[in-house]
């Protein structure tokens, strides 16, 4: 049988199709504040989100208006879901040419006031510098970064939630699987700012240990001490700087045996 005498006997009202298909957008980014000379920076964790307009780009009143939410919005006929996620993140909040992944899609019947609204989930880690021409735009009226202490207490926006808490696994497994810490950091770094990266996603005593942690990168194969160079930007001890070696990795890297 052909293809087209297969199809001429295909019904497609016996099956249950999507009312509507989509991309959703977590883009995190870790900003760093000095608190007192010679101490180690505070870094955290923080995820973009928009706050939805009243009203949409055609004029009518907007589905969960008012609520934050991550970027995104629906897949046109003539692009894939990656490719309206790059779009989406663009048109509403004026970032561009970030590296973003794929990580999921959410299908549960309910999820959208709208209908059987299917979406796919992406993220991206980047630094802060990526997001500094941030605007609203489009169906966005605000779009701000919140600490996930503080993303986690709003009213989101359909199953914003649930996405968003899969997004920060996939972030904390990046940063403790592989080494992509490095772009938030000096290219000479101390221990102690790394740990610091560190601990916005993790308390593991590997790390969370003054102690432990100091002694821990000393071992680990794709960090190495830099001859001859010291800081006192962290303590007012001079404080031995690394950096990163690239080599490939065992994950987990920074709590595994060496």
């Amino acid at each position: 049988m052909s293809n087209q005498e297969a199809l001429s006997q295909y019904d497609s009202s016996l099956f249950r199709t999507p009312d509507g298909y989509t991309s959703d957008i977590a883009v995190f980014t870790i900003t760093s504040h000095q608190l007192a000379e010679y101490t180690p920076p505070k870094m955290t964790l923080k995820l973009m989100l928009i706050k939805r307009a009243l009203l949409n780009a055609e004029g009518q009143t907007n589905i969960e208006a008012g609520k934050w939410a991550l970027p995104g919005g629906f897949v046109q006929a003539a692009e894939s879901g990656f490719e309206a996620a790059e779009r989406e993140l663009e048109e509403e909040t004026g970032v561009s040419s970030i590296h973003i992944k794929h990580f999921g899609v959410y299908d549960k019947p309910g999820r959208d006031p709208r209908g059987w609204i299917l979406t796919n989930a992406h993220y991206a880690i980047v630094p802060e510098h990526s997001l500094v021409k941030r605007k609203a735009n489009d169906d966005a009226a605000e779009v701000e970064l919140f600490s996930i202490d503080e993303v986690l207490t709003l009213e989101l926006a359909f199953d914003h939630y649930d996405i968003i808490k899969e997004a920060i696994n996939r972030i904390t497994n990046d940063l403790l699987q592989t080494t992509v810490a490095q772009n938030f950091l000096p290219n000479y770094f101390t221990y102690s700012e790394l740990q610091a990266l560190l601990l916005t996603v993790t308390k593991d005593p590997a790390i969370s240990s003054d102690q432990s942690f100091a002694r821990k990168i000393k071992t680990l194969p794709f960090i190495q001490a830099v001859p001859g160079e010291k800081t006192q930007r962290t303590s007012k001890s001079p404080t031995q700087l690394y950096e990163f070696v690239d080599i490939d990795v065992v994950k987990p890297i920074y709590t595994a045996r060496y």
